[in-house]
Formats: structure tokens, sequence, C-alpha cells
């Protein structure tokens, strides 16, 4: 099964402010581990991160690049793979496809393994954005708490979105813990 993770409060520390160097990016406890056994449980990894800090010019493609380098060396010393990554690098007023909650990230996703739907794909997030995008494209919505979580989750209360069953987790490896078990995605 494909696993499209959100970065930014799901795989790595987030409270807000941008992560501008690669020494800034630290990974939730537990969430490198979380991934490594979705991988070696045969499940492929994918990931689609809004990164408006490069539009913002508050880093390069190359900082990235090294943030990104310093996740698939920690994966990859676990015994896991990240096999795609997507990002988006514009600034929110650029009008692009790409940044969620349009599906842009998401397309390409699904262009780069060759697939006519994303339906039985699993999109976790820690925003709205995260959640409409990976519904849009027919994935089960997935929230995780860490991040922005908490208050997505406040806010989805309030005003759900129209039509998703929303499984909600205390973070990355909560939701691999239960759906590695076989519990399903329906936990809320």
């Amino acid at each position: 099964m494909l696993i499209i993770l959100d970065r930014d409060g799901v795989i790595n520390e987030y409270d807000g402010n941008y992560i501008c160097s690669a020494d800034e990016w630290h990974p939730i406890p537990g969430s490198i581990e979380a991934m490594a056994r979705l991988c070696q449980a045969g499940h492929r990894i994918a990931i689609a991160t809004n990164q408006s800090g490069i539009g913002r010019g508050y880093y390069s493609t190359d900082v990235l690049n090294a943030m990104h380098a310093k996740l698939e060396r920690l994966l990859e010393a676990l015994g896991g793979c990240i096999d795609f990554i997507a990002y988006c690098p514009h600034h929110p007023d650029d009008g692009c496809r790409c940044r969620k909650p349009l599906t842009g990230l998401l397309e390409q996703i699904r262009g780069h393994f060759n697939l006519s739907a994303l339906n039985g794909a699993v999109m976790v997030g820690d925003s709205r954005k995260d959640l409409e995008a990976g519904f849009a494209e027919g994935c089960q919505p997935v929230l995780v708490r860490t991040g922005n979580g908490e208050d997505t989750e406040y806010h989805l209360k309030k005003r759900p979105i129209h039509g998703a069953r929303v499984a909600i987790y205390d973070n990355l490896s909560a939701f691999t813990d239960a759906f590695l078990s076989g519990q399903g995605l329906v936990k809320t």
C-alpha cells in the first residue's frame, strides 16, 4: 500500500516557525522508526510537503535537499526508504496547483508510481490542507496530533471535511502500530 506523509509536524518537529537548515530539522521521536516499520512491512512511502519557505526566500532548494538527505540517511540506517518526495516551493500567493490543499503534489506522486488513481492510499497529515488534498484524490485521510494536529482536530469537530471519515492518532508511531496490527483506519 502507498502511504503518503506530510513532512513538517508529521515526521519532524514543527512549531509553526520555518525550518531553515538541516541542523534545525529534528524528527519527532519514533517517526523514523515508524516509517522504517512501514517499509519493512512492504508499504511504499511518499512525502507531499508544502515548502513555501523557498518561495519566501528563507532557504534554498539546496537546503531543502539537505534536510531530505538527512531524513533519508536516518531512515536507511533503520532499513527503510522513501520512494518519492513531492514538494511545493511556491509562495502562497503564486497561484500554483501544487500547494496543498490543491492536489498537484498528489498528482505528481500518482504519476511517479504510474497509478491511475490514489484510491486505497493513505494520506497522513497534521493540517486540514493535508486531509483535504488526500480526500480529493481518493486517499484515506489520517490526522496525527503532532505539529498542528491538535488544533486541526479541534477545528474538524466544528467544521468536518464533507464526506470524509478521518482517523486520528497521537502521532505517526501510534498510527503505524494500529495500521500494521490490522486495526484499520477508523479510530477517531
